[in-house]
């Protein structure tokens, strides 16, 4: 009895190893070429053979079935340990769409309002100034929800320009202080870059708005994300802090030296002494998040699906249409900066970049997404019903190794 108990034990414990796996899809049974997806991993191999890209991962799935999975290279440049498909990367603000979709939870619960003034929340903002032609001067109307969501609220970033407000978030350290708390009180303290709902100008915003999650949750981000986004859609292996017991899966991060004789990756961040593993306790919204290709499919199915994945709802159906419509004015644009070599007009959502025309060359209007500073890129489009990942982990690459790979994915659509 003993044996056979025991028998069945290993049966089980290894039939849930086995359900742990990715299941690959037949391509044909969702109208994709098993001959054209088997052309992605040897066509950007290239970049990894060239010494520009230390590794790669790709993911693309389509009617909610993962056609392709596959990974090339390496994971940590010091120590030759190969890639894998659960290795865990820096996403920097592929963060900002999760943290916009966990912000519309509360949403739907009525919570807030998307044209409530930000102050309403965080009365920090009730006196910030606009500099204008430098001068300071009155905000014409309180920055609303919407507006910090879809970058229209006046905030800038500290580094993609050189403005004197610019100029002024690299002097108070904004994304250096200590919590999201101390970061609002001194942003507070800084003017606008403009007048709200004026411009589209990317931004410190989506970190506003995990403080502003916060106050209305009475919870830590962390917290609040774990609790009503990981837990529910399985995403066992998203977190700001690294688990020690999962740093074995966290790589070394890059950047091109193009400055050298010839072109070399240098190691700009390693996992024994990464932000990422130590003591975590400024979550930042706009970009602290490592994560898994399969975990970010996870997030990006809820929304393909409307909200739900299987059977757990996380947003309602006509909020996620809220969330990846275009937000700011037909005259402006947001600038594609995550999708270079595009010929579309991009529009921005809540949290998203949106296309709002046919692309001229491959893609669906009405697709969203975003990408992050080490090179990392999704996209979902609902008309083809597919969504594709990236993952890579090279600081500033410019390598046209996006547009590659979207060659590559929409290349496979048979029908």
């Amino acid at each position: 009895m003993q044996q056979t108990l025991f028998t069945f034990c290993l049966i089980l414990a290894s039939f849930c190893l086995l359900a742990a796996d990715p299941v690959i899809t037949e391509p044909e049974s969702v109208g994709m070429s098993s001959e054209q997806l088997a052309r992605i991993k040897p066509s950007l191999q290239q970049y990894v053979d060239a010494g520009q890209i230390p590794g790669i991962t790709t993911l693309v799935a389509r009617h909610g079935k993962i056609v392709h999975l596959e990974s090339t290279g390496v994971l940590n440049l010091d120590t030759g340990e190969p890639l894998k498909s659960d290795s865990l990367f820096r996403i920097y603000s592929m963060t900002k769409p999760i943290v916009s979709a966990a912000a519309m939870i509360l949403y739907d619960e009525g919570k807030f309002d998307l044209d409530d003034p930000v102050q309403k929340y965080l009365p920090e903002f009730k006196d910030t100034m606009v500099l204008e032609d430098g001068k300071q001067v009155s905000q014409e109307h309180p920055f609303t929800v919407r507006e910090l969501m879809s970058h229209t609220a006046g905030l800038t970033y500290g580094f993609f320009s050189d403005t004197p407000v610019d100029k002024l978030y690299q002097q108070a350290g904004i994304l250096r202080q200590e919590n999201l708390q101390q970061m609002v009180a001194a942003l507070a303290d800084i003017p606008l870059l403009n007048q709200p709902g004026t411009q589209w100008h990317y931004s410190v915003a989506v970190d506003v708005l995990g403080r502003l999650i916060e106050v209305i949750s009475g919870q830590p981000l962390d917290e609040y994300l774990s609790e009503h986004m990981f837990e529910p859609l399985d995403m066992e292996d998203t977190f700001f802090q690294v688990p020690e017991d999962k740093i074995g899966r966290f790589g070394t991060n890059h950047r091109l030296d193009d400055k050298a004789e010839k072109q070399q990756l240098q190691i700009i961040d390693s996992p024994e002494n990464s932000k990422f593993t130590g003591n975590v306790t400024f979550f930042s919204g706009g970009g602290g998040l490592v994560s898994t290709a399969m975990d970010y499919f996870r997030f990006n199915q809820m929304m393909l699906n409307m909200g739900e994945l299987n059977g757990v709802r996380i947003l309602k159906p006509e909020t996620v249409v809220l969330i990846t419509r275009n937000h700011i004015g037909k005259d402006d644009s947001s600038g594609s900066g995550e999708n270079p070599g595009t010929t579309r007009e991009f529009g921005f959502g809540l949290g998203y970049q949106v296309s709002t025309q046919e692309p001229a060359l491959f893609g669906s209007k009405g697709e969203y997404n975003w990408g992050g500073a080490a090179g990392t890129i999704f996209w979902n489009d609902p008309k083809e019903n597919l969504t594709a990942i990236l993952m890579v982990q090279v600081m500033g690459n410019n390598k046209p190794l996006r547009q590659h790979y979207r060659r590559l994915v929409y290349t496979a659509i048979q029908e």
